[in-house]
């Protein structure tokens, strides 16, 4: 379970970073961007960044070459904390950044060590900070092909991570088993073979279009109805590389989109790895639970906070998409303290309503919001604090879609009943 953990609550806070980096906005090209890729010495950078210092001594701008040069100093300060670059790499955005209008510019820098090696060697000044080598990282990188196939049409699709794709749809244009008029059984059945195999041979080529050299493609699963799916494997129809790719043969009862969500739903142990399907097991196991009286499961925010705090969760189960904060309120004369879940929404009619309103202890106009944050984190920080497993749910499968809408988007699998 721990690496499931780690995959689902560091890409959350790793696509969460990049969200705030995405959103910072700088004057002109001051907002520096410094990849280093590992093995890289420390000193050959920093040596380059003193060049880019002097060279920056050119901007004419005195306000852009101020901001520019203090970037790359504070840049440099940071990289001597390393005695080498670290195994996956580093990264560094660092500029001015305006916080209320122009000339409240702030020096902010951020130091990241991705979560996986990026081989990119790259310096550059722009007026916001260059991620795309980052956001390549958060890309999945498994992804099954899927041949449904019977006689009369094939179908292609993708399943990545949470995603599933239809590709591509095929017809035969092969007819049916009983004969035309006129036709001798014997011929009928050659001239049909003989259309079945050029089918086939279609199939193989798509195949070969949208399958062969992709180096995401960890396997190939092929599904439909009926025999035809063995048939078609049986022969020497598909490229040996696809070929020796394949990792199941599934039953359907359709091809084309209906056929591809029965392929989704039932590979669970092949694609065992993929995010799509451990979603959907956790969430499996999750409304299993419910269903029984003595089920080890818990939902709604009151309730697994309490659970939570005492100890008895094994596993948090929270949606993506909650669109919910949490307001600490508070008084500057009493000290009176109060928190609230609200709908993000919601958030500055909220702030309104509390500046309008007296302190319930000491009954004076004195509140104020003191912190705001995101009912997500302020769950997963509890669950760290309790050691507890953290599973982020999307609602691209129809399992996460009901967590969010059926259960508040906040569910838990017990240790043992309260």
């Amino acid at each position: 379970m721990s690496s499931i953990k780690s995959y689902s609550l560091e890409n959350y806070r790793f696509r969460k970073l990049l969200e705030e980096l995405k959103s910072k906005i700088g004057r002109g090209t001051e907002l520096i961007s410094l990849y280093i890729p590992p093995g890289r010495p420390i000193h050959e950078v920093i040596n380059n960044l003193w060049q880019e210092y002097n060279t920056a001594s050119n901007i004419k701008s005195d306000r852009t070459r101020k901001n520019v040069q203090s970037a790359i100093e504070r840049v440099i300060q940071k990289l001597k904390y390393f005695k080498k670059t670290p195994e996956n790499g580093l990264v560094i955005f660092c500029g001015a950044i305006p916080q209320n209008g122009e000339g409240s510019e702030k020096l902010e820098d951020y130091v990241i060590i991705p979560p996986e090696p990026i081989n990119v060697s790259y310096y550059g000044c722009s007026s916001t900070f260059y991620l795309d080598p980052l956001y390549d990282i958060l890309k999945e990188k498994e992804s099954y092909g899927v041949i449904i196939i019977d006689s009369s049409e094939a179908s292609f699709g993708i399943i990545s991570g949470r995603r599933m794709e239809l590709i591509r749809e095929i017809t035969s244009g092969i007819p049916g088993k009983h004969r035309a008029g006129g036709q001798s059984a014997r011929r009928f059945e050659r001239l049909r073979e003989m259309e079945l195999n050029e089918f086939f041979r279609r199939v193989a080529k798509y195949a070969d279009e949208l399958f062969l050299g992709r180096d995401d493609i960890k396997g190939i699963l092929v599904a439909g109805p009926g025999p035809t799916k063995y048939e078609f494997l049986d022969k020497d129809y598909l490229n040996y590389m696809i070929k020796k790719k394949v990792v199941g043969v599934i039953d359907t009862a359709y091809t084309g989109e209906e056929g591809l969500r029965e392929v989704a739903s039932k590979s669970i142990d092949i694609l065992r790895g993929v995010r799509h399907m451990e979603e959907k097991r956790i969430l499996q196991r999750f409304f299993r639970e419910v269903t029984l009286s003595d089920g080890l499961a818990a939902y709604g925010e009151e309730e697994v906070r309490s659970l939570l705090t005492r100890g008895l969760i094994d596993t948090l189960i929270i949606s993506e998409n909650i669109d919910k904060v949490r307001a600490t309120v508070e008084c500057s004369v009493c000290g009176y303290t109060d928190r609230r879940t609200i709908n993000e929404a919601d958030r500055f009619a909220f702030e309104a309503e509390i500046s309008r309103s007296k302190c319930p202890s000491c009954g004076n106009q004195t509140l104020r919001i003191k912190e705001w944050k995101s009912l997500t984190d302020e769950f997963i920080e509890l669950a760290e604090q309790y050691k507890v497993n953290v599973e982020l749910i999307s609602t691209e499968t129809e399992e996460g879609e009901m967590l969010l809408k059926g259960f508040g988007g906040i569910a838990a699998i017990l240790r043992y009943k309260a």
